[in-house]
């Protein structure tokens, strides 16, 4: 090789770092949040998640996509989904380590905090499996509405073990899917046109077509059907007890912006039987535990996510010197570290303390995170993608670059986290609804947001304010809609403010409050430069 190519100044790739002990924000907020007994696996997750071979394997998924099998050789309609084996390595070490249901099945006293901890950081370095991950999660809730369908599904989801082939109707472990929204109403899951048909066995056949399902090739899925009372939630599995494939016919497979290893679908049901949870006309009802737990699962996705974008701009910044310098060690970019370090840490707290709201099932836990949730949702997600640029942009070229680098795969992934689940306007007139329907979960936050007071100045401000919004909101319901948003952005600010200060070093609060609240809406990189930004910059 001539002398033209000697690599030097170049970081080395990020690798081999432990991604558990690493992270200090995620460390403290699940030791503070009553987690710390799960160091161990936490750690061993970190390991893991940090080698070479499993970074190669989420490079592997993201750009081996999914591809869409509709028949077999013989001309059988099979559809069936088939990814590359490291994308398979990357879901199965992930239910082997409880990414999915470890706190239902061994709950305990900082069951859904580990748990966040754990599935965030196979998050970090491969988002797109997180999709059917989190919904095996979320499924829990619903399932228990039906004793006899939750003793049938629950053994399946608690298990360890993965598995990519369907079966034959006896596969002892399972994953989950739902397939709610269609092309004509999104969001607006009572505009459906799906229709189920209840049979002599006590069974439905359901018809229709279901715009966005992900996952396609789970084991079983929540769909949303209308009967005659109204929308009515069914359990649909890919295949049926005597071992025949169910009817669900898979469309196409959506070519996304990003979310590349996930495969989401559409499909189309023709006598599909499904079995009914819930009463009939309660279907929003019975899902709607699922969908508040994905929400809480796209906050710690986002928070996933900008850990690993300040974690892949620190590591370079410190291994590459300009202009005489290390990077690092240049003003203007300690700042930017710094505070794209702040927006990561209040994401990781505010996601650790909601987890640890449902680990706490008394009156006003349970009132909290009904909209706690939904308000984190929309501002942490929101968030990702700014942040996701901006430390791009530290690696420069690099950053742009698809193989071999992260961020611009990160980049793309980001906003889907806040378009899943309920985009904007949705989450902030659910947060509306929720205020409404629900005094007391407005209360709840609201001692959330007191717990700090006194502290400093400005966040006192910004909570008057936030109080103010809230009984304007409460006092004229009829024009709440046109101020939800800023409404839901106070709140949101409010709380993480909140953990921050109760329970974050004073040097990340300091920033927070400086650069958050008394002067929000700036570029990344202008905090006050007599804050910490050293001390900052070095937790990331």
């Amino acid at each position: 090789m001539t002398a033209t190519h000697d690599v030097f100044n170049q970081a080395p790739p990020r690798i081999d770092v432990n991604e558990y002990t690493s992270h200090v924000a995620l460390t403290e907020a699940v030791e503070v949040y009553g987690g710390g007994w799960a160091a161990e696996a936490l750690t061993e997750a970190g390991a893991l998640v940090g080698r070479a071979d499993f970074q190669r394997d989420a490079e592997l998924a993201n750009t081996l996509t999914p591809k869409l099998v509709s028949h077999d050789r013989w001309g059988h309609r099979i559809d069936d989904v088939e990814f590359h084996p490291a994308y398979h390595r990357i879901i199965g070490d992930a239910i082997a380590h409880g990414a999915h249901t470890s706190c239902w099945s061994d709950p305990r006293d900082g069951a859904h905090v580990a748990r966040a901890a754990m599935f965030m950081q196979f998050g970090q370095i491969e988002p797109g499996h997180a999709c059917p991950v989190s919904m095996t999660h979320a499924v829990v809730p619903s399932l228990r509405v039906d004793s006899e369908l939750a003793q049938r599904w629950l053994p399946r989801v608690f298990s360890r073990e993965y598995s990519h082939d369907l079966g034959a109707g006896d596969k002892p472990s399972a994953i989950f899917g739902m397939a709610m929204t269609e092309k004509q109403g999104g969001s607006d899951v009572r505009a459906n046109t799906t229709r189920a048909v209840e049979q002599a066995d006590g069974t439905y056949l359901i018809t229709g077509h279901k715009w966005f399902c992900s996952a396609p090739q789970s084991d079983a899925f929540l769909v949303l059907a209308q009967t005659e009372p109204g929308v009515t939630c069914f359990v649909v599995p890919r295949v049926l007890p005597d071992g025949t494939r169910n009817v669900f016919a898979i469309q196409r497979l959506k070519d996304k912006l990003g979310n590349k290893s996930n495969a989401s679908s559409e499909i189309e049901f023709s006598q599909t039987v499904g079995w009914r949870l819930g009463d009939e006309g309660a279907g929003v009802k019975t899902i709607i535990e699922m969908v508040n737990q994905t929400r809480l699962d796209c906050i710690l996705g986002s928070a996933a996510g900008m850990r690993q974008s300040v974690a892949e701009a620190a590591w370079h910044v410190r291994h590459r010197s300009a202009f005489g310098a290390t990077l690092i060690d240049q003003p203007a970019m300690t700042a930017v570290i710094a505070d794209l370090q702040v927006e990561a840490e209040a994401a990781v707290w505010m996601g650790i303390r909601l987890a640890a709201a449902y680990d706490d099932d008394a009156p006003e836990s349970a009132a909290f995170r009904r909209l706690a949730t939904a308000v984190g949702k929309y501002w942490v997600c929101k968030r990702g993608p700014n942040h996701a640029y901006e430390a791009l942009e530290c690696l420069g070229g690099n950053g742009y670059t698809e193989t071999g680098f992260p961020l611009a795969r990160r980049y793309r992934e980001q906003p889907v986290m806040a378009v899943w689940e309920g985009s904007g306007n949705v989450i902030a007139l659910d947060v509306l609804r929720a205020m409404m329907r629900d005094p007391q979960s407005v209360e709840a936050v609201d001692n959330e947001m007191a717990a700090a007071l006194g502290e400093y100045h400005e966040y006192d401000l910004h909570v008057e304010r936030t109080r103010k919004l809230l009984a304007e909101a409460a006092a004229d319901p009829g024009n709440a809609p046109a101020l939800a948003r800023r409404l839901t952005e106070s709140m949101a600010v409010a709380l993480a403010g909140s953990v921050l200060i109760q329970q974050a070093p004073s040097a990340v609060t300091e920033a927070f409050v400086a650069g958050r609240i008394a002067e929000p809406g700036h570029m990344y990189g202008v905090l006050d430069p007599r804050l910490d930004l050293t001390g900052i910059a070095a937790r990331a």
